[in-house]
């Protein structure tokens, strides 16, 4: 099974991310976000605690993954990020996230 770095990166390259807190807000409030992935060891916590919130309410897939780093490496850029939304799955299979 593709682990959620797998699959933010294949659809960074093949389709549509944004990231960062605020980018991704505006997806979900947009309605042009198909998931959302917040990584858990941010600190403080209420920067991301919103998203989940948001997600439900919309009815958007949303999961964590364990680390900034790994997801901003994921998602191409050389830092880390805290929340990725996923606007185009591309070749991505989001399927596989419950």
């Amino acid at each position: 099974m593709a682990s959620i770095y797998d699959i933010v990166e294949k659809a960074a390259k093949t389709g549509k991310v944004d990231k960062g807190v605020n980018e991704v807000t505006k997806c979900v409030e947009r309605d042009v976000a198909k998931l959302v992935i917040v990584a858990s060891d941010v600190d403080p916590k209420e920067l991301t605690q919103h998203l989940s919130i948001l997600c439900k309410e919309k009815g958007i897939k949303f999961t964590e993954a364990d680390s900034r780093e790994k997801l901003g490496i994921s998602v191409g850029i050389n830092r880390p990020t805290a929340a990725v939304a996923v606007v185009e799955a591309g070749e991505a299979q989001l399927d596989s996230i419950e």
